[in-house]
């Protein structure tokens, strides 16, 4: 269990740093961006580390209160999550 849990964590927080990155240099380029929805789902499901690092690496949805205040809380969820998984 530990092991498919830790894989979890690897595979979902690289997907949301992708994801984010990729929403980032489509608003660069004026092009069709990934919904929000899916981004607070990344993070929700455990990729919530990934996605705040990609948030505060490329400076994306920083000024976004419901960003700046949910990621950092479904992070705080995610820890207790996989905390109670991994004991």
């Amino acid at each position: 269990m530990v092991k498919l849990v830790t894989l979890w964590f690897a595979v979902i927080n690289i997907i949301g740093y992708m994801v984010m990155s990729e929403d980032k240099d489509k608003a660069r380029n004026r092009r069709e961006r990934v919904p929000e929805k899916t981004l607070f789902l990344l993070a929700a499901i455990g990729g919530a580390l990934g996605v705040l690092t990609a948030m505060y690496r490329r400076r994306h949805k920083t000024r976004h209160m419901s960003f700046v205040i949910g990621i950092p809380l479904l992070l705080l969820l995610n820890v207790l999550i996989y905390s109670y998984f991994l004991q």
